[in-house]
Order: structure tokens, then sequence, then C-alpha cells
């Protein structure tokens, strides 16, 4: 079965609007764009209307490629001490010359509706609950839940280990009582672990899921997205080959792509 990402985000999504409109009340997104990169400035310009579509307020501060560091991290410091904002974003990739690290860290947790702050991924580390979950991991949750597919007891297999996906998806998994094993470059005997997961989550950014590798039809959820050398949008897993074999498999696009962005609007409305 098809796991439609596009068609429960959307629900999330109307399930928000309807909620700030019974409530009356308006979160406010600040977002940080710096630079001229294409991608993000779609992906920006995504979130601020699909955040006013919902009833949120979105504002977009924009700063040249060569803008110094204090600049931003002032202006960090103003939309933290700043009551009306709920939740701020900064967009990634930043210039080189300005460190995301410091960036980062300088977010008031409370507003950190990307869960990047040490304090927020620390919290969710340690067991502890925090201001927010990130987005694509809590958002594959989301989906996983919307279908009713079982994670407690069973295995799941994460394939990647970044700070965005890898690592809070394995976190989040084992918080739901999943028996989880972590996979990465480096591992060895990558067919045969997988091979006995329940669940599998890959999120590498190129090819790595394939028939060989599926067996007792398993949940395939594809994180990663990127264009091939025809330029057409595909994922980790060889999806034609891979999906008669799957018990539930995401497309790309229109699997974990629109709950990221329904599971961002939760946490802004959150927030």
């Amino acid at each position: 079965m098809i796991l439609d990402g596009k068609a429960v985000s959307a629900k999330i999504i109307e399930d928000l609007k309807t909620e700030l409109a019974r409530k009356g009340t308006t979160p406010h997104l600040a977002v940080i764009l710096v630079g001229d990169d294409p991608a993000s400035r779609v992906y920006v310009r995504n979130k601020k209307k699909k955040a006013e579509y919902i009833g949120i307020k979105a504002d977009i501060f924009e700063y040249p490629a060569d803008v110094e560091e204090t600049v931003i991290l002032k202006k960090i410091d103003e939309l933290n001490e700043n009551p009306e904002v709920t939740a701020i974003l900064v967009q990634m990739p930043l210039p080189e010359h300005i460190s995301k690290e410091k960036v980062i860290c300088r977010i008031s947790p409370e507003k950190d509706v990307d869960c990047f702050t040490p304090e927020n991924a620390g919290r969710l580390a340690i067991g502890m609950e925090p201001y927010f979950y990130p987005a694509t991991p809590q958002g594959v949750l989301m989906l996983l839940d919307a279908y009713g597919i079982p994670i407690e007891g069973k295995h799941a297999v994460v394939i990647g280990r970044s700070n965005i996906v890898g690592k809070p998806m394995a976190q989040m998994l084992l918080r739901r009582n999943a028996t989880v094993t972590m996979c990465h470059s480096k591992t060895q005997n990558l067919e045969e672990i997988i091979k006995t997961a329940d669940i599998v989550v890959s999120a590498v950014g190129k090819k790595i899921v394939r028939c060989k590798m599926v067996k007792n039809k398993p949940v395939i959820i594809d994180v990663g997205i990127y264009r091939d050398s025809n330029g057409n949008l595909t994922g980790d897993v060889e999806y034609a080959e891979v999906e008669p074999l799957a018990g539930y498999i995401t497309p790309v696009p229109g699997g974990v792509g629109p709950m990221t962005i329904a599971s961002l609007m939760f946490n802004i409305v959150k927030s």
C-alpha cells in the first residue's frame, strides 16, 4: 500500500486551520533568509504561503550573502525578546562566514520550531520532552499513525545519522518502543540488517534500498529526495522494484515531503 503523505498532510493542514479559527489565536513565525540560493527562496516562499493559509502570521527577514554574522545574531536576539514572535526559523544553508552553530545556539529553545538548538536536541536525546520535535521525524510518525501502522515492539532500521533526520528519528522510534538499529556509511552487512526490518527509514540522499534487501513486507519510508541525471525527483529507494515487495511504501515526491511541511506547521501552531 502506498502511504499518501500528500493526502494526510492536507488533512493536518485543514485541522490546524480549523483549530486556529476556533481559538482565535495567531501564531507569529519569523524566518531569516540569507543570500540568493534559489532552492532556499522556494522553500521559504512555500512555508510562508502555507503558514498564512492556516492563519499564521509570517514575516521574512532577508539579508544579502555578505551580511556580517553579528547582524544575524542581533536579529535573532530581537526576535527572541519580542513576545509577539512565537516561532523562529533560520533557513539553511548559511554562507560560509556565518557559523551555523552560533546561529542555532542563539535561538530561544521555546521558539525553536525546527528542534535544532542543543537544549531541544538534548531533551530529546535524554528522554525529556523537547519544546518541539524535529519536523521530518515527527512527520514520519504522523504518517504511520494516520495509517494505523504499529510501532511498538517492531524492528526499525534507520539509515543515515544526520542531526536533522537520522539521529532524532531513531530516538523518537525508541520513545515509541520500537527496537532500533541505526545504519550509516560505515555499516557492514547493510543488506542483511534491512532484511530483518519491520520498518525501514532511509535518509541518505542516494539510491540505497533495493529489492534484494526487502523481505517480509516491511514498511518502507523514503526520506531522501534529490534530482537524478534526467532531472527527475527521486529518493533513496528503487521504487519500481521495491514497491511490490513492501507492505507499505512512501512515494517520492508525495510521501515524506508534504508531511515535513505539515509537521512544521503543527509546531508553529503549538508555539
